[in-house]
């Protein structure tokens, strides 16, 4: 008996959750949860601000491809960019609310994170991306974290916009994610560049949470 494409991925990204959940609860320990809730604002629109020219510009070169899987993959990603367009706003939003703006010069783990798809997209296939967005919906916050960071920051409710909004809509993101990698004929090459894009962007973003969740003098 095969199996799909989706499970196989799901089953590969278990090996990498405990670290990766593991480097969260780090982040989220209410010690100093205050400041690193403001250093995670601010390195997360970094990051959500490359969502939509990285979905783009991998439906671009779909479009350059004679390639089976090219036009339905190109329609998916035209699709959830407009899903994601303006939530790079919603993090300056929580960051003004919070008394704080973000950084103008990007975490150096976010340019990695954002840089390796670009990467993937021009020279490898951009199905890839596929893998890079399972990891960031699959680790959507829980449903009660952002009154959990209320309550722990003192900050106000308007400040947790994002983590309130990507706890609702992540879970059916994934879910259609995952529908659309099951449908695209992709060969197996091409399976295996989604997975090991998923993993590289698992362990980068566990990196990119042991760093926020150091205090000034660098010690988780």
């Amino acid at each position: 008996m095969s199996v799909s494409a989706s499970v196989e991925l799901g089953a590969k990204l278990a090996l990498a959750t405990p670290v990766l959940g593991g480097a969260t609860a780090l982040l989220w320990r209410p010690d100093g949860l205050r400041e690193r809730y403001l250093r995670y604002l601010g390195a997360m629109h970094s990051l959500v601000t490359a969502s939509v020219p990285l979905l783009e510009r991998a439906g671009a070169r779909c479009a350059e491809l004679d390639d089976p899987s090219a036009r339905r993959l190109a329609a998916y990603y035209a699709r959830h960019a407009e899903e994601e367009r303006g939530h790079d706003d919603w993090l300056l939003e929580d960051l003004a609310r919070a008394g704080s703006h973000p950084d103008p010069t990007p975490h150096g783990v976010v340019v990695e994170l954002a840089g390796a798809q670009y990467y993937r997209i021009e020279h490898e296939h951009p199905s890839a991306l596929l893998g890079y967005m399972a990891v960031l919906e699959g680790h959507a916050p829980p449903p009660r974290l952002a009154d959990r960071l209320a309550a722990t920051t003192g900050l106000p409710s308007g400040a947790f916009r994002t983590v309130r909004e990507h706890a609702e809509l992540d879970g059916g993101h994934l879910h259609d994610l995952y529908r659309e990698f099951d449908a695209l004929p992709l060969t197996a090459h091409q399976r295996a560049a989604v997975s090991v894009s998923a993993l590289h962007t698992a362990d980068l973003l566990t990196r990119l949470f042991l760093s926020l969740a150091a205090d000034p003098g660098g010690s988780p």
